[in-house]
This record gives structure tokens, C-alpha cells and sequence, in this order.
């Protein structure tokens, strides 16, 4: 699965947790597990489509490919969930404001069950698997990591926790291979997108035309 863009840690420096838009049928605060979802919500209507993930995807660096794979397994895997009493639609729409509904087992419990940002566990994240640099996680160390937050017999929080991480490093490691603390911080509450997102607007409008 092909990137199209560099795996510079360039890319994904976070932002301020500032300036998330409102969106609509969310009143109040988001969550950080909302954070980190809205920014797939293009039109800001507090409902995820698989065109807008796909969308999401692009933009942050992601090839056709995964893009459009990553797409249709997220939204089929969490529209249902996330849409309680309601007929199924082949739509599959994510409704942000019950993603919390669709927390999958076998993570790092950085998200509570109501999709807020618990900081010890964030930190436990490096006390307990970060080697040589505290402040970063090497592929090896990611993957031990992973294995340490199996929940038994929970092969589809298994798979979903792998993916996430493994694009995260895929797109995020630096030129070590290191995948570090501030770039991890960022991603749980959606800045690091924004910034991906940016990052690339802007490399592409520097970018000489090319015949």
C-alpha cells in the first residue's frame, strides 16, 4: 500500500486543541475521542460518510488504495455502533456523537469509556514500552506494546488496534524510525490531521509544476 508522501516526522507536528469547529448535534466540549474523529466531518454535520473518511484519509497522506480499504472497513465496522435503535443504512454513517459506543477492546485505555483523554495512561504508554529514548517508541517497541494490550480472544480489537498504530508509524515515523511522544499525543484528539493536512496543502502549493 503506497504512500504519497514522505514518512517525515516533518509532517506531524501537533497543533493547539484550539479551534475545533462546532459541530452540529454536539453541544458543548468534544471529547478528545470526538476531537480525533471530526476531523473526517467534512461538512461539519456531525455525521462520518465513507466518501469523507476516504477524503480524510487522502489528506493526511494515505494511498488510493488504503485510503478507500480504510474507508469501508471503519465505517462498516463502526457506523452500527455508533447509531443505537436505528435501522442499519447502507450509507454507513458515524454518528460522532456516540463514537465512544464504538471504542474498541485490546487499546491503550488513553480513551475512557466516554472518549476522554485519561493522562496516566497515556504516560504508562512510554513507562512501560519505551526503551532507549523515553520519549519515543521504536517499531519493535510498538509491536510489544500491542501484544501487551491483547485482551484474550479479542481478535477484532487485536486488528483494530494493529492498523491504527501501524499507519500512525507508517506515516509519522521519523527518519530513525522512531515514532515519537508529541506526534502520539497529537493523534489522539485529531490535531495531528489538521496539521498533516496543512503540511501537505502547503508542500503542494510549493511544489514546482511539473509537466
Amino acid at each position: 500500500m503506497a504512500s504519497s508522501s514522505s514518512s517525515s516526522s516533518d509532517d506531524c507536528r501537533p497543533i493547539s486543541n484550539e479551534g475545533h469547529e462546532s459541530l452540529q448535534g454536539l453541544g458543548g466540549d468534544l471529547s478528545a475521542l470526538q476531537k480525533h474523529v471530526a476531523f473526517f466531518d467534512q461538512n461539519k454535520d456531525g455525521t462520518v460518510y465513507p466518501w469523507e473518511t476516504y477524503r480524510g484519509f487522502r489528506a493526511i497522506g494515505c494511498g488510493i488504495f488504503l485510503s478507500a480499504g480504510s474507508a469501508f472497513l471503519i465505517n462498516l465496522a463502526l457506523s452500527r455502533k455508533t447509531r443505537p435503535g436505528k435501522f442499519p443504512s447502507l450509507l454507513l454513517p458515524i454518528e460522532i456523537k456516540n463514537i465512544h459506543m464504538a471504542k474498541h477492546g485490546s487499546d491503550s485505555g488513553v480513551y475512557d469509556s466516554e472518549g476522554r483523554f485519561v493522562p496516566s495512561k497515556f504516560e504508562e504508554i512510554f513507562t512501560k514500552h519505551a526503551g532507549a529514548n523515553s520519549n519515543a517508541l521504536t517499531s519493535d517497541e510498538l509491536l510489544a506494546m500491542l501484544k501487551y494490550n491483547r485482551v484474550p480472544k479479542d481478535y477484532s480489537g487485536w486488528l483494530a488496534s494493529w492498523t491504527e498504530w501501524k499507519i500512525l508509524y507508517f506515516l509519522c515515523k521519523d527518519k530513525n524510525g522512531l515514532l515519537h511522544k508529541e506526534t502520539i499525543r497529537a493523534v489522539y484528539d485529531g490535531s495531528l490531521f489538521e496539521r498533516m493536512q496543512e503540511d501537505r496543502a502547503s508542500a503542494r502549493k510549493k511544489a514546482p509544476n511539473s509537466v
